[in-house]
């Protein structure tokens, strides 16, 4: 049976994530708790901790924070800025494979590689969304009406991928091929990169928050619905004209993050009532990983393992959960 270690976050839980074998909780009052042998809490930001992410290695949790800082944190607690920008609410972070990290606020986008290098991106439109491509090369910005996409390391024209509405968040496919993101109304967009071939996922009774790729690239998990719904990208034409997986489905709640495990085709579903699922993609078996709590589930995060999963809510419950044999 799975266990759960408590940890006490006392606010909104923004992001979990594991550095090594430290669980790192970046939590809404500007403080990261770090949960290894014994436990740290680092406080990168005077005011409130908007956005994190971890850096692919897990060598570190980036933050962003309404100081204008952001600041990468490592499993022992020790603080490096990477930028600032004072006066301004920095609410979105992303970190590539080799380092560089990328935040955004209004209209703004900004890489800093990691020699400190820094490089500026202006948009007509608020940011709603970045990331970075699998070789780190590339910035795709969720904007108004589309996506625009940004080589890293060289001046060169800005790429437009348009599609009409507000795009609220972004990823692109393990692969580089795909680019998906979430818009204001239920639904996602996708584009295929070869040829700007369009993808339309809709369906869903309330927004799409939460998303992440299987650990062959060969899913789209997405929440927003009373199941996971993971929508099939092994094809040529990736969904279109695929039925998804809807797994862990009830009746009484909605999926509110989800979380594919590290090696295995199986998820961690996280959902409104603060209830935690395993469910295996094969045969929809399903593990209870943490009965109903407080408040909706905020973060889930694997260990590189895929033997732990640390959980957060938005009332600042959270815990670790090991998953034993």
């Amino acid at each position: 049976m799975p266990v759960i270690a408590p940890v006490d976050c006392d606010t909104f839980v923004v992001k979990a994530a594991f550095l090594g074998n430290t669980a790192a909780f970046a939590c809404g009052n500007g403080t990261v708790r770090l949960v290894g042998e014994g436990e740290t809490l680092a406080k990168p930001h005077d005011g409130g901790l908007l956005a994190a992410a971890v850096s692919p290695d897990g060598s570190r949790i980036v933050t962003g924070g309404d100081d204008g800082r952001v600041v990468g944190v490592s499993a022992d607690g020790s603080l490096s800025e990477i930028a600032s920008r004072p006066r301004k609410w920095i609410d979105m972070v992303t970190v590539a494979a080799q380092g560089a990290v990328a935040f955004a606020s209004g209209r703004t986008a900004w890489v800093v590689q990691e020699g400190g290098k820094e490089k500026e991106f202006t948009l007509p439109r608020a940011v709603g969304g970045i990331a970075f491509a699998p070789r780190g090369l590339r910035l795709a910005v969720a904007r108004y009406d589309g996506v625009s996409l940004f080589w890293v390391n060289v001046d060169s024209p800005e790429q437009d991928l348009s599609w009409k509405g507000a795009h609220t968040g972004i990823l692109f496919s393990p692969d580089g091929k795909y680019i998906v993101t979430t818009m204001q109304e239920n639904a996602l967009h996708g584009w295929r990169l070869a040829d700007q071939q369009d993808m339309r996922m809709t369906g869903y009774p309330t927004k799409v928050k939460s998303m992440d790729w299987s650990a062959k690239g060969r899913y789209l998990a997405t929440s927003g619905a009373n199941a996971a719904v993971l929508w099939p990208f092994h094809g040529k034409s990736g969904p279109m004209g695929q039925q998804p997986l809807q797994l862990g489905v009830r009746s009484d709640t909605i999926v509110a993050v989800v979380a594919c495990h590290p090696k295995e085709d199986v998820i961690a579903i996280g959902y409104q009532d603060g209830m935690v699922l395993a469910v295996r993609f094969e045969d929809n078996a399903e593990v209870l990983l943490r009965r109903p709590g407080e408040a909706p589930v905020s973060t889930l995060a694997w260990d590189a393992r895929g033997e732990r999963l640390a959980f957060g809510t938005e009332a600042g419950e959270a815990g670790i959960i090991s998953l034993g044999e």
